[in-house]
């Protein structure tokens, strides 16, 4: 749906989207080694009981930050694909409940992409199968202010080329990357948009892995991603909070406090990029945008899937109203 005529879009965020599918598992068995790494084991053949189950359509990387974009208060769309089935129906009806335009919504003949989210306390394992896909940029799309692209799926062929392409003819589109599926590429193959990129947002590991690093100093690794990539960088390192470099200065905000412990996990690095990006379009300077990406995290962590605690703009400012007196930007010498 068009929701917006003639309008100019804010925000337009590109992606794979989904169903997900979380089972709640009971008494399943976790191990961790020294270094925080852990498995989950069920007894191979077995009839297991699960505590429930719970159907989440309209998510995915990219729709979560459409999601997130338009409750802060963006004219959104989204330009994804989904199958001609019940899923891409429940897909494409969250997201138009949500004010975002699904005119950019490639619908085919096949199915739609459907996850397995195997959950157990706040953490969970995902499956994963995505369908073939064959992105295009439609010849009616309007020049958005902001491109928001982040987990394309792996069969999309030359589409990465052709959009980069595009957003070099134009230059006035504020382009912020969060790269997903296109990680296990490596940088060489999207080099091309990780240098145009305005804005790169990942977390820890997937900067270490992307530029071939073992553990490195966050510092460092600022360095190192900033030069390579885009001109404003932000990485995340889960409960240590998440630090920014612009190429001059280098910011860190703390996690802001859970009011209870995290019920699921799920959406908490989308929920903080696609909220520093969202305040970077409604013109917040940087040190502020900052904070309210954290506050998003923390609310998406209390309820279960990615989308369910996305919080309004009033609600984002109230909260850092109400903040405790340590949540504040701090500046890295």
């Amino acid at each position: 749906m068009n929701i917006f005529g003639t309008k100019k879009i804010d925000f337009l965020a590109i992606g794979d989207v989904t169903t997900d599918t979380f089972i709640r598992l009971k008494n399943a068995a976790i191990a961790c080694d020294a270094n925080n790494e852990c498995t989950i084991s069920m007894p191979w053949g077995a009839k297991l009981s699960y505590d429930f189950a719970i159907d989440i359509s309209g998510v995915g990387n990219a729709a979560n930050a459409a999601v997130s974009a338009a409750r802060i208060g963006l004219k959104t769309a989204f330009l994804s694909h989904a199958g001609k089935d019940h899923n891409g129906d429940t897909s494409v009806s969250a997201l138009d409940k949500e004010g975002i335009s699904t005119k950019y919504i490639k619908r085919t003949d096949g199915a739609s992409n459907h996850d397995f989210v195997l959950w157990e306390g706040p953490e969970r394992t995902i499956l994963v199968k995505h369908e073939s896909s064959n992105y295009e940029l439609p010849s009616d799309l309007p020049v958005p202010r902001y491109v928001y692209l982040s987990s394309v799926g792996d069969s999309s062929g030359t589409f990465h080329a052709k959009l980069a392409d595009w957003l070099t003819v134009h230059p006035e589109i504020v382009f912020a990357f969060q790269p997903g599926r296109e990680l296990a590429d490596g940088f060489d193959v999207h080099k091309h948009l990780y240098e145009r990129a305005n804005i790169c947002i990942m977390n820890k590991e997937e900067a270490e892995g992307l530029l071939k690093l073992g553990e490195t100093d966050m510092k460092d690794l600022l360095k190192e991603l900033q030069s390579k990539t885009s001109k404003l960088v932000f990485i995340t390192d889960g409960p240590k909070g998440a630090y920014s470099f612009d190429g001059t200065q280098m910011l860190y905000i703390p996690m802001y406090p859970d009011p209870k412990p995290p019920y699921d996990r799920t959406g908490a690095g989308d929920a903080f990029a696609s909220t520093v990006v969202s305040a970077h379009a409604l013109g917040i300077p940087l040190e502020s945008a900052m904070t309210w990406g954290p506050i998003n995290s923390m609310s998406v962590v209390q309820a279960v899937g990615a989308q369910n605690g996305l919080l309004s703009r009033e609600k984002i400012e109230e909260f850092l109203k109400n903040a405790p007196t340590d949540y504040k930007i701090k500046k890295i010498p």
